[in-house]
């Protein structure tokens, strides 16, 4: 498999490197830890955001980093949780006199980091809080994880948290509203293809050409089961019946509705996709409030997408509404 990469153990650190050199003033580098920062620091004004998780993902979530979402990213390498202690001295550096929210994808190693992180920050009397976000519908216990995972619905809980904290919300109350925002998201992928870490140089799973994995974890972890090639139309509509049925959504509910691609599709077919998922709502009678269609979660170069549905409110409507300033530019 052909990729840029010079030496693989340095495939983080070199995209991190560029990522802050084409976005001076916002971002800044601090290469000892893997962190991604914003470049005017922590303010006293507003908690500090801070998520986590393995590389691979991008451009969650070291490309979220900015005014009205997050306020930090320590990635670890591809598909790897941090270590503590870089997560450990992200929350010190982002420390500020209202706090910090350490946002967490429900994921086995992330768990055991940051929560190590934040016992060793509590007991300097800094105060942090631990929110942990597992919209997945796809299976309940998986390679990585014990309960649901943490998948695209991410961006909606980082989104929202980061705008009430830009508006001066405290600790608590960004607590109570991300749980909020996670209890009403749902989320399930599927891939078309494996995705290829560039330590390995080759698949990380074997799908053959005429199979697709229905249910897919964004570290390629198996799914609900192995199908032959459907029509594309087939596929969303296993998706959304059971992103919709999970909650459930019903008649008269007004969403947030996202296709995520998950690295490899080309953003035509994502147009495709959510074409089938915004008729089929329609035809529930479950009103599209706001839609996004592109990369907001992905597994390195795997070729997927994933629905993302959120049952929208008032308050979080609103949060989603705020302005961000982040790396991610559309021109």
């Amino acid at each position: 498999m052909k990729k840029f990469v010079n030496d693989p153990k340095n495939f983080v650190p070199e995209m991190l490197e560029g990522l802050a050199l084409a976005n001076p003033d916002t971002l800044r580098y601090v290469p000892d830890y893997n962190l991604i920062m914003r470049a005017e620091g922590p303010s006293d004004a507003k908690v500090s955001i801070v998520q986590g998780s393995g590389s691979g993902h991008e451009p969650a979530h070291v490309m979220t980093v900015g005014k009205g979402m997050l306020d930090a990213a320590c990635p670890g390498d591809v598909f790897a949780a941090p270590p503590t202690d870089y997560v450990y001295e992200t929350i010190k550096l982002l420390n500020s006199a209202k706090g910090v929210l350490l946002l967490v994808n429900n994921y086995t190693g992330d768990k055991l980091a940051f929560d190590m992180a934040q016992e060793l920050a509590e007991a300097e009397d800094i105060s942090v809080r631990t929110l942990f976000i597992d919209d997945d519908v796809s299976v309940q216990d998986s390679t990585y994880t014990v309960g649901r995972r943490g998948v695209a619905g991410n961006f909606f809980v980082m989104k929202a948290v980061g705008a009430a904290a830009e508006r001066g919300a405290d600790l608590d109350e960004l607590v109570r509203i991300g749980e909020k925002v996670n209890s009403v998201t749902r989320t399930m992928g599927m891939a078309l293809t494996a995705c290829t870490p560039p330590a390995k140089g080759s698949p990380l799973f074997d799908l053959p050409a005429d199979e697709i994995e229905m249910g897919v974890g964004i570290h390629g972890e198996p799914g609900r089961r192995r199908e032959k090639l459907m029509p594309a139309d087939a596929i969303v509509d296993e998706l959304l019946g059971a992103v919709v049925g999970d909650l459930p959504f019903e008649s008269g509910d007004r969403v947030a509705l996202m296709v995520n691609g998950l690295g490899g599709t080309p953003i035509s077919e994502l147009y495709l996709v959510y074409r089938r998922a915004h008729r089929q709502l329609e035809a529930q009678d479950i009103t599209v409030g706001r839609n996004y269609v592109g990369e907001y979660c992905t597994s390195l170069d795997m070729a997927g997408a994933s629905i993302t549905l959120v049952r929208l409110d008032d308050e979080i409507e609103s949060l989603l509404a705020e302005p961000a300033e982040i790396a991610i530019r559309v021109f």
